[in-house]
């Protein structure tokens, strides 16, 4: 029977991604190698203006001073400098808001307050009690004069009806489907791989929260309840952050940028960009990538953070199923003394990524990584720190559907007070999580092994 259902996922999936040929990811080695160690200052901007060379070393000299020392602060940043033209944002204030409960409490303070626009990008928007206390807030608002747009992903809403949609159209909200599962109603090439995975809210062009949290009521169950019946979902685990200052901007050109690409409605005259005040101490990169793209940015963020990692790694994924350079890079990190931990499901929704994401245990195990399985809910975050000083939140996955196809977003946090909550949360989920030690990993009976031999070998697809 699972060989039945395997072949089944793995024929519609080489279906969906016929698409995508023999794209490939980037040589991250090859990247690092034609970035020099010393590169011109870095690239930092204000809420007025591109800080001069001699400020912008002075203020990456007191970042490094405060933690240390590490590489993640220079030669990281120089390489992430040469594939983006994404800023470095001074002045920004993150909040953390480590789950599900805390994020639509802070999406419906910040839409509340709206005054001029509310953009939402979501790769699930459901018909659920979740969606429809989003849908009759939004509703509210539209009517009060603020306008209103959601892009939300074909594939990812493909089981909310029409009829939720449409409700909110006549209500005056402004929205469009990213590339519709029906080829006759794409605006341009269909591309049924290319999904829209982001997961954005913009208020006034003044406070964004991004991370990896859908409109569903499954991140609003209790996270100590397991599943009983279809009708009780499981708790699912995630992360998003809520950040106001000059970074926001860059969020904004993102939304923006998508609704055009898919011929959304002409956009009205708004304050989209309007003038950031700094309001808070963190350096933020907003790291977006679209498929096309030969650098694919949030997979040579990753390598080569964890390339040039001095002292720890704390990373956690919803769907691991890596890339060689990953598994390398991560291995090396190991053994060269870095504390390398990773945090992955124990609970999934779906069993061919849970056998995927077991099959690269045994190479991580043998390096020295600590590898850990969630067991109190369904982990859907996709985070990491490194060093204490550089994190990420963000709706990127380690699988090659994110890293390849996907539109993607995540956040790049330079603070040491910020790494200090991120690495406080991960410590907290690591309570709820088993270690996978190695002598029982190479133990374990015949059959799983073959389940995970057999599912990585489609792992492309996955």
């Amino acid at each position: 029977m699972f060989i039945i259902r395997f072949i089944k996922h793995a024929l519609f999936v080489v279906i969906v991604t016929s698409g995508n040929g023999c794209a490939t990811l980037p040589d991250v080695t090859e990247v690092i190698d034609n970035t020099p160690a010393a590169q011109k200052p870095r690239r930092i901007v204000t809420s007025k203006e591109l800080l001069s060379p001699q400020k912008s070393r002075e203020l990456m000299a007191k970042l490094k001073r405060s933690v240390a020392p590490t590489d993640i602060l220079e030669r990281h940043t120089a390489v992430v400098e040469s594939v983006t033209e994404s800023p470095l944002t001074k002045g920004n204030k993150v909040a953390l808001l480590a789950d599900g409960k805390a994020t639509y409490a802070a999406m419906f303070t910040a839409i509340k307050k709206a005054k001029d626009h509310i953009n939402i990008e979501s790769y699930i928007f459901e018909d659920d009690e979740t969606g429809r206390a989003f849908a009759d807030l939004l509703l509210q608002k539209q009517r009060e004069g603020v306008q209103v747009r959601i892009i939300y992903d074909g594939m990812g809403s493909i089981n909310t009806p029409a009829v939720f949609f449409q409700r909110l159209r006549d209500g005056g909200i402004q929205i469009v489907e990213f590339n519709p599962i029906n080829p006759l109603h794409s605006r341009e090439g269909w591309e049924l791989a290319h999904r829209d995975h982001r997961k954005i809210l913009i208020v006034d062009g003044t406070v964004a929260i991004i991370g990896g949290i859908n409109i569903s009521k499954v991140y609003s169950s209790n996270p100590l309840k397991r599943k009983q019946s279809k009708n009780t979902p499981v708790h699912w685990r995630d992360t998003d952050i809520q950040i106001e200052g000059p970074a926001v901007a860059e969020f904004q050109k993102l939304f923006l940028d998508s609704w055009r690409k898919q011929k959304g409605p002409v956009l009205a005259e708004r304050a989209y960009f309007p003038q950031l005040k700094e309001r808070g101490n963190a350096l933020v990169r907003v790291v977006g990538s679209t498929p096309g793209e030969t650098n694919r940015i949030p997979f040579i963020v990753y390598v080569s953070a964890i390339t040039f990692a001095e002292h720890s790694i704390h990373l956690t994924n919803s769907y691991f199923i890596p890339d060689e350079q990953v598994i390398t890079a991560l291995s090396d990190a190991a053994r060269r003394g870095v504390d390398v931990k990773i945090i992955l499901p124990g609970i999934t929704d779906s069993r061919l990524a849970f056998y995927a994401q077991r099959h690269y245990y045994a190479d991580l195990l043998k390096s020295g990584v600590k590898v850990y399985e969630h067991g109190t809910s369904l982990l859907h975050a996709k985070t990491a720190t490194i060093d204490k000083v550089w994190s990420t939140v963000g709706s990127t996955n380690m699988d090659l559907l994110s890293l390849l196809t996907n539109d993607e977003v995540n956040a790049i946090i330079l603070n040491r007070e910020f790494a200090a909550e991120m690495e406080n949360m991960f410590a907290r989920d690591l309570v709820n999580s088993k270690q996978i030690m190695r002598d029982d990993w190479d133990n374990r009976p015949l059959l799983p092994r073959l389940q995970e031999w057999f599912v990585s070998l489609f792992s492309r697809w996955l």
